[in-house]
């Protein structure tokens, strides 16, 4: 063999030996144990409330570990929401867990769900696998801030008994009067909403009925609300009705108080009539309308008369209670805000049968698109709720 076969062979050799330390050497990074944290949901509670965030690494550290830790908002506020911190996390040799201990400020307040996140930094003797863990705080609160000021009818009539009443004094909704209906088909205008029995989308706080709309996937449809009844369980004929209401806003919100005819079952929608004693569609939301609808039945749309009523203060009916009454009477119906009256409806200009002269039950509800309000857009602010102080039924 001459000398440069040699030297090659020898270069050969040289080069698979130093291939293979290669293969088998590993970067020291990734001999590292990984460290990871976890995610935290639960309900936010009354009294003191902790979050523990657990953090781990892969496998016992023959040295110490440490990692620093710090709180971020995203929808929930540092020390409104929760106490803020930071500081270092350390693993003693042999050890594999550690709980990062997070204070979240509770109050009584209803709000929606919030989050807040932890992250991890700065490792030594590690790695960061996962840096970041979300808090998520369920809201599990009644409470609603609702303001006092506004119009306010009496409680007696001259001429007239009080038959019921529904003051929502309570701590929940009398499901003796009231019915829940559920779903999300479009309800005959192409609504957006899917309508719950959840506490999330109608309650009583501090002596209100509140219904309310939320922006949330829920069951195939993008937001939620509540649509309550009194179908079956308290039905009238005639008489002055007088509900005290603060009412939702926004493009695409179409709140509504109103009646229809016990015999719809029957008879169908529109022949059974409907009598709106409120509607307001949220992109006008100083303007409030009232209308009857009748028709054939058998017939998919509806004749109707109505009048809108415009705040005369120009300020819109989300700022402060406003009274929504009817005086029912035999083959008339008058409209009123704040007792004044701005729209009636006889027998005679009503073309075909007249309706209105049955028993009707209630309907509250908050409709989330539609055909008449449009659909929410960018500048619409969820949740939005109406408050109800008080229904009441007064008969000759």
């Amino acid at each position: 063999m001459t000398q440069n076969s040699l030297f090659i062979l020898c270069c050969l050799v040289l080069g698979l030996t130093a291939c293979g330390d290669r293969e088998d050497e590993a970067p020291p990074e990734q001999q590292l144990p990984k460290i990871s944290i976890s995610s935290v949901t639960q309900f936010e509670g009354d009294e003191s409330t902790e979050f523990n965030f657990k953090v781990t690494v892969s496998e016992a550290a023959t040295q110490e570990i440490r990692v620093d830790y710090a709180t971020e908002e995203i929808t929930a506020g540092k020390e409104i929401d929760f106490i803020n911190q930071s500081g270092t996390l350390s693993f003693p040799v042999g050890e594999r867990e550690a709980d990062i201990v997070v204070q979240i400020v509770t109050d009584s307040l209803k709000e929606g769900d919030e989050e807040f996140r932890v992250l991890l930094s700065n490792p030594v003797n590690a790695q960061i696998l996962t840096n970041e863990g979300i808090g998520t705080i369920r809201n599990d609160d009644t409470y609603v801030d609702v303001p006092e000021d506004g119009y306010i009818t009496p409680e007696s009539y001259t001429g007239y008994d009080l038959v019921w009443r529904d003051e929502f004094d309570g701590t929940s909704i009398n499901l003796d009067d009231w019915t829940h209906e559920i779903g999300g088909n479009g309800w005959g205008n192409q609504e957006s909403q899917y309508y719950t029995d959840r506490s999330e989308n109608s309650y009583i706080s501090d002596g209100n009925l509140i219904i309310e709309a939320r922006k949330e996937n829920f069951s195939g449809s993008n937001y939620t609300s509540a649509r309550m009844i009194t179908q079956g369980k308290q039905l009238f004929q005639f008489g002055r009705i007088d509900i005290r209401a603060i009412l939702p806003e926004g493009q695409g919100i179409w709140p509504a108080l109103w009646m229809l005819g016990t015999n719809i079952s029957d008879i169908g929608w529109p022949a059974c009539g409907e009598i709106d004693i409120m509607e307001l569609v949220g992109h006008e939301p100083a303007t409030t309308h009232g209308t009857a609808h009748w028709g054939p039945a058998g017939q998919s749309w509806s004749h109707y008369k109505g009048e809108g009523y415009d705040n005369p203060t120009g300020e819109k009916f989300s700022e402060e209670y406003h009274v929504f009454s009817i005086e029912w009477e035999p083959n008339s119906i008058t409209w009123y805000v704040d007792d004044n009256e701005f729209f009636s409806l006889n027998n005679a200009q009503v073309n075909g049968a007249y309706p209105f002269n049955a028993k009707f039950f209630f309907i509250f509800n908050i409709a989330v698109g539609g055909q008449w309000p449009g659909y929410p857009d960018a500048t619409t602010q969820f949740p939005q709720r109406m408050y109800v102080d008080y229904i009441r039924v007064f008969q000759k």
